[in-house]
């Protein structure tokens, strides 16, 4: 009677072996400093200049987060969803355009996208500064075509301006992750085939049942992608709401930043992070379950 196979032995644990790297990553560069940053966040500081919080299981540091920021984490989230969506109007129809209709310029075009990520982020979001400048040629365009009264009614605007205020905050987030957004959608939309397309035409379907029957499902995976990587760093970006916002456009992540480099409150910055966290993460397993994306693999 034969025994053991010594090669299938090794061939089972192969897959661990293989996955053995990403997972001692994954232990080293999250798991290890989420733990320090939950530590961290049950911590209490005796004194401003206190640099090493004893850990005493102070849940207040929680409690502080929605008694005290609670207008900025909601802000954070209506300002990052509001990009999100203008994204997703924006960068559809352009990644819609660039697979189906661009031919031979589908290369050049798709590489225009990616340009800008060849431009440090904080430069990018500083040129908005001089694009919306109070004597700027985008501000006298839309004051006289009327536009700035409509933005003052609906508060996106103070006065007669666009800097410091939310419209240029939601603004800068929607110019700095479109590509985001363009570029899942336009990897969905490549990959379907358009013979699909012409079989639905043969069924006497119109172009725009076609559209809802048959392209649009197919490329909700590049939706689904492309929303999760514009929202996520949105919710959390500060650089937009400093440069671009006023006192009335501050987000959660421009009170992280201060609390962890100007108050050296670093248990109450672990905390704001780490409701954040756990907010996003409810946020994308609802919309997962929401937009079926089991049913999309």
């Amino acid at each position: 009677m034969a025994g053991p196979n010594p090669g299938s032995r090794r061939g089972r644990f192969a897959p661990y072996a293989l996955i053995s790297p990403g997972l001692l990553w994954l232990l080293l560069f999250f798991l290890v400093p989420l733990a320090s940053l939950a530590r961290m966040s049950l911590s209490t500081k005796q004194s401003r200049f206190d640099f090493d919080p004893s850990f005493t299981w102070d849940w207040g540091n929680y409690a502080d987060v929605f008694q005290k920021y609670g207008v900025q984490l909601g802000r954070s989230f209506l300002f990052a969803a509001a990009a999100t969506v203008l994204c997703l109007l924006i960068g559809y129809p352009m990644a819609y355009w660039v697979a189906f209709r661009a031919g031979r310029w589908r290369n050049v075009l798709i590489g225009m996208v990616v340009v800008p990520f060849f431009t440090s982020f904080l430069l990018r979001t500083v040129s908005w500064t001089v694009v919306l400048a109070d004597d700027g040629l985008v501000l006298r365009v839309l004051r006289s075509a009327g536009v700035v009264g409509v933005l003052r009614s609906i508060g996106l605007t103070d006065g007669d301006r666009l800097l410091d205020t939310p419209l240029a905050v939601i603004g800068g987030l929607t110019y700095n992750f479109l590509p985001f957004m363009v570029l899942p959608i336009y990897v969905s939309l490549e990959k379907i085939d358009t013979r699909l397309v012409d079989a639905a035409n043969d069924l006497y379907a119109t172009g725009s049942a076609a559209f809802r029957r048959v392209v649009l499902p197919l490329s909700l995976p590049g939706v689904f992608a492309g929303s999760l990587l514009t929202f996520i760093p949105a919710s959390g970006d500060f650089v937009n709401a400093f440069f671009l916002g006023g006192t009335r456009s501050r987000m959660i992540g421009n009170v992280v930043q201060d609390r962890f480099l100007v108050q050296l409150d670093y248990p109450g910055a672990a905390a704001i992070s780490l409701v954040l966290m756990a907010i996003i993460t409810s946020a994308v397993l609802l919309y997962a379950k929401l937009l079926g994306t089991e049913e999309l693999a």
